[in-house]
C-alpha cells in the first residue's frame, strides 16, 4: 500500500471524527442528543449530500447548504430552524476544534461533513 494512500486514508478519518464531533457539540448543545456515533454518521450523510448538488451553476452552494441543514433535520428531532442553529453551532465548534488541533499539531486538516469549516 502506497504511503500517500494511508496518509489520505488517515487525513480523512480525522477529518470524519472532527466533523462528527463539531455536529455532536451542536446536537448536544441545541437538540439535547448525545451520540456522538450518530454526529459522526451524520457528518458523513451531510458531506455526501453536499457533494451531490454543490457543483450546481451559481445555485449550487446554497442548495448544498439547505441540503446539509436538511440532513440535520432528518437525523436529529426539531424543525428546520433548529436544525439551522445546530448547524451554526456546529460549524463554530469545527473552527474552535481545527484550531486547537492544527496549532497544537501543526497540521492542517478540515472537518469533513461540516461546510466551510
Amino acid at each position: 500500500m502506497p504511503v500517500p494512500f494511508v496518509g489520505a486514508l488517515v487525513t480523512f478519518v480525522v477529518s470524519a471524527l472532527v466533523g462528527g464531533l463539531a455536529i455532536y457539540v451542536g446536537a448536544r448543545v441545541v437538540a439535547d442528543v448525545d451520540d456522538y456515533g450518530r454526529a459522526v454518521v451524520t457528518a458523513l450523510l451531510g458531506a455526501l449530500g453536499w457533494a451531490v448538488v454543490s457543483w450546481l451553476p451559481l445555485i449550487g452552494p446554497v442548495v448544498a447548504l439547505i441540503v446539509w441543514i436538511g440532513v440535520l433535520k432528518w437525523r436529529y428531532p426539531g424543525g428546520w430552524g433548529t436544525a439551522a442553529v445546530m448547524g451554526l453551532v456546529a460549524w463554530i465548534a469545527a473552527l474552535v476544534i481545527l484550531f486547537v488541533v492544527n496549532a497544537a499539531f501543526g497540521v492542517g486538516i478540515g472537518a469533513f461533513g461540516v461546510p466551510g469549516a
